[in-house]
């Protein structure tokens, strides 16, 4: 049996902004860039091994009209003052071409020393895309992103000029000169619908889940498996949840209560507006009343307010350690995690989940 690989923890970089309190019409914390950089140096600190920065076109936390922080502006100013930890940048295919794109980030992955990855996110909210001006169907998104993951290896391959003639991505002697350092950015992908699957197989490294139940995520990652299957590949898995932890389980549940305490009705109508018919097989998982019926230890009241991902594992250390093994022996090595506000959240979770999750993982890895 082939050994696992030593599994991989994440923090993420709240562009929306932060605070104690989340789904107010603004942040407590709003996401300048002396706070992102707070969370951050944290991260890097506390050892994680990457940041997850989302991609968003209006505020998906607060009121919509809320600061939000850029987020390929927001990377390179935060990977100019960090040395060690990578970032894992969300980019949405068709808003800048593929070409400048390509130079861009090989030189973002030149000034970083190598440390960017790239996730692809060609789905989104229904009416998203359409605040910038760009229509196209939920479908075609997929064969733009085939076709701009296709272009940036074939881009990021030699320094010499690259003809491609896709569907939706062309290039007539593009040139990216240097290009990304070594092997380059690794791609994630994530999406749960067929056509996602069949996108994430064709050319992903690593599969990006949202957290659901065990079982859930069981099915779902025998479906990614057969689909990369299909393509000569094997994945490796990603999971990305929120955490809500703290000494006992009743504190953990005071807390998360806490977190939602001062949520504004106007915030809950702007994301009943934007999940209101949307295709998104995951965002649809995420809205799931009787999810803590099936998961007693997950809950997803952030879900009311956030855009995307709106799932946390609620617990003590001991809990919250325990259900993140389960996930892992399921074949999960890399755990995208978050908690709020995220600079507290953070060294909570280094100093009280990681160092049992690793020993229980190593013990397991051993046997």
């Amino acid at each position: 049996m082939e050994r696992r690989p030593e599994p991989r923890f994440d923090w993420f970089i709240p562009i929306d902004g932060d605070g104690e309190h989340i789904g107010t019409w603004r942040a407590e914390r709003p996401p300048t860039f002396d706070y992102l950089r707070r969370v951050v140096e944290t991260a890097e600190a506390e050892g994680y091994y990457s940041l997850l920065i989302p991609t968003r076109f209006a505020n998906g936390l607060f009121g919509e009209t809320a600061p939000l922080a850029e987020t390929w502006t927001t990377v390179t100013a935060l990977a100019a003052v960090t040395r060690r930890i990578r970032f894992l940048v969300a980019i949405r295919p068709g808003f800048i071409s593929t070409g400048l794109f390509a130079q861009m980030a090989a030189a973002l992955d030149q000034i970083s020393g190598g440390r960017l990855d790239i996730n692809v996110v060609p789905g989104g909210i229904q009416g998203d895309f359409e605040r910038l001006g760009v229509t196209i169907d939920h479908d075609r998104r997929y064969e733009q992103g085939e076709e701009f993951i296709a272009a940036l290896r074939a881009l990021w391959a030699k320094p010499e000029p690259v003809v491609f003639e896709g569907s939706t991505v062309r290039l007539k002697g593009a040139v990216v000169s240097p290009g990304p350092v070594a092997g380059g950015p690794r791609f994630y992908v994530g999406g749960a619908s067929p056509r996602a699957l069949e996108f994430a197989a064709a050319g992903a490294e690593v599969y990006l889940a949202w957290i659901q139940p065990l079982d859930d995520i069981a099915k779902l990652l025998d479906r990614v498996r057969t689909a990369y299957r299909a393509r000569g590949h094997r994945p490796v898995f990603g999971l990305r949840t929120h955490l809500v932890v703290r000494a006992t389980e009743r504190d953990a549940w005071a807390a998360a209560e806490e977190l939602m305490s001062r949520v504004d009705e106007r915030v809950v109508a702007q994301r009943q507006s934007a999940f209101a018919g949307t295709p998104m097989v995951g965002q649809q998982a995420q809205l799931r009343a009787e999810l803590r019926e099936r998961a007693p230890r997950l809950w997803n009241g952030i879900s009311k307010v956030r855009v995307n991902l709106g799932t946390a594992i609620v617990g003590d250390p001991e809990q919250v350690t325990a259900e993140l093994a389960a996930y892992w022996r399921l074949g999960i090595d890399e755990f995208i995690l978050s908690g709020f506000p995220h600079v507290e959240e953070c060294r909570r979770v280094a100093s009280d989940v990681l160092p049992r999750l690793r020993a229980a993982i190593e013990r397991e890895r051993l046997a």
